[in-house]
């Protein structure tokens, strides 16, 4: 008896509410945050921002700062945008006009994207931008549309996620040897990963002092992951097995992401991508445990719908055709992605200078990028420390929730919600010259007692008032070992390199 091709009804279904999901995190946890980070008073506010890009670049900032916010930027213009974001996930969530919906999702957060500046420039804010591009095609049309009575998707649209999940998961790969960086290249990085990573947290600690062995062995289980599994994506349908064997290793990978660091919501949208490639006849098989009666009884209504489903030729034309141009894209982006490092390295590679033009037409949109999480492991951990004082005699610190501070202060888990000005003091502890545009700003707003911008720190320790005095000390930090944390109970150890400024008051900054 000949077999069916597998379909991917449910699989659709559970991925589409699991994007709206993921999408309802992203915007709620902006709006916490978005007054003070670039808000009328924030750290980098937005309108300041569009105002230089169109006094540097006049007409031509529209198109390639694509952004509602042109029209207005104001505290209640980005809150409401926020809002809107949150109500459009949960229409998302409830199958309510799945395709005009994710458009609308797609245009809100590319232009909080764009507004964001560096405090959205993070791979999964693209990365979310990029999958929600893409699930506007592989959407079922309609206002409600019911599951025993959508179209099964096109093969061009479940494709290009397929795509896209390869490229992610390859380039995390392959960037990591290209780039030339040793501790890859010997297995010795995740030695270092758990104490470096940006937001670590408490299990990490343990992971930590494993025996070295295991973290060789981790990474080299890493890269089977990421260089091997992903192939098995193209896997022939009557390979079934192989494809839904390739996904549980890729979910299995984020599994141990999300539970050693905090990654925002990157692991549940990359979870949410792999979902896509375990097909309805797996999901039937597993529902039973999962208890969806609407999922356990819709086979019989799915089966004629397959028989029956068909596409018109002139939308299956333009489908097709939009599908090959975002592969074509997909794939300079892949190489180019590659060829960069080599390029670094002094190594031969390909000359795909010519494919520039073609993908600056399309950079604006932020939507068919390259990847490449960690190609370069951070060995050590230098943290910046606000200090407060208001004698320039006595100075206490002034931390934020969530990054390391106070040595005894455990590693807290924050994920999926991203404190993102934590995040960025991770990257300003790297280069801290390069990024005093935006932290001497929040020294501004710290030393005004601005309430949107000290609502993104941790408690003040001067809660009956403001400081008159701040500087920023410059420590290097690294986890305690078994014997000190018996000893003190600190979960860091920490010692003070030098202050990256003297005492700075509002008339040094202004």
């Amino acid at each position: 008896m000949a077999s069916h091709p597998p379909s991917y009804l449910l699989s659709r279904w559970i991925f589409l509410r699991l994007l709206g999901s993921i999408y309802l995190i992203a915007f709620a946890s902006l709006a916490v945050q978005v007054g003070g980070l670039i808000g009328a008073n924030g750290i980098l506010p937005a309108t300041d921002y569009f105002d230089r890009l169109f006094d540097t670049l006049g007409p031509t900032a529209y198109a390639d700062f694509p952004s509602l916010l042109w029209f207005s930027s104001s505290d209640l213009t980005l809150t409401t945008l926020c809002a809107a974001g949150v109500v459009l996930s949960g229409l998302l969530v409830a199958g309510i006009g799945p395709r005009v919906v994710l458009w609308m999702l797609w245009v809100s957060y590319l232009s909080l994207t764009i507004g964001g500046q560096t405090f959205l420039a993070f791979q999964w804010d693209t990365l979310l931008l990029e999958t929600g591009l893409l699930a506007c095609f592989y959407a079922p049309p309609g206002w409600r549309p019911g599951l025993a009575a959508e179209t099964p998707p096109a093969p061009v649209a479940r494709w290009l996620i397929w795509w896209l999940l390869f490229r992610l998961m390859f380039l995390s790969g392959v960037t990591k040897l290209a780039s030339g960086d040793p501790t890859w290249a010997n297995l010795t990085a995740l030695t270092y990963h758990y104490q470096t990573q940006p937001l670590p947290l408490w299990t990490g600690w343990y992971v930590h002092h494993l025996p070295i062995w295991v973290h060789q062995a981790a990474a080299a289980g890493m890269f089977f992951v990421e260089l091997v599994l992903p192939w098995l994506l193209f896997a022939p349908s009557r390979w079934r097995r192989w494809r839904l064997a390739a996904c549980g290793g890729l979910v299995l990978l984020q599994v141990v992401i999300g539970v050693t660091g905090n990654y925002a919501f990157f692991s549940l949208l990359t979870v949410a991508l792999c979902l896509t490639v375990v097909d309805d006849r797996a999901w039937r098989r597993g529902v039973f445990f999962l208890r969806l009666r609407q999922l356990r009884h819709v086979e019989p209504a799915v089966s004629p719908r397959l028989a029956r489903a068909g596409h018109d030729r002139w939308r299956g034309g333009v489908a097709t055709a939009g599908a090959l141009i975002l592969f074509g894209l997909g794939g300079l982006t892949f190489a180019g992605e590659i060829v960069r490092d080599l390029d670094r390295r002094g190594l031969p590679s390909l000359d795909l200078s010519w494919s520039e033009p073609i993908l600056a037409r399309v950079r604006p949109l932020r939507s068919v990028n390259g990847y490449g999480l960690f190609r370069v492991m951070t060995q050590e951990r230098p943290e910046l420390v606000v200090e407060a004082s208001i004698d320039r005699v006595n100075w206490v610190e002034w931390h934020l929730r969530w990054k390391p501070g106070p040595p005894s202060r455990r590693p807290g888990l924050v994920a999926p919600h991203q404190p993102r000005l934590d995040w960025q003091f991770w990257f300003a502890a790297l280069d801290p010259r390069g990024d005093s545009y935006w932290w001497s700003r929040l020294l501004v707003g710290l030393l005004e007692g601005e309430p949107a911008v000290t609502a993104l720190m941790g408690d003040s320790p001067f809660p009956s008032g403001r400081p008159r005095y701040l500087r920023l000390a410059y420590y290097d930090y690294r986890y305690t070992s078994p014997a000190e944390r018996a000893e003190t109970g600190d979960w860091w150890h920490r010692e003070l390199i030098d202050y990256l400024t003297g005492p700075i008051s509002l008339a040094d900054l202004r």
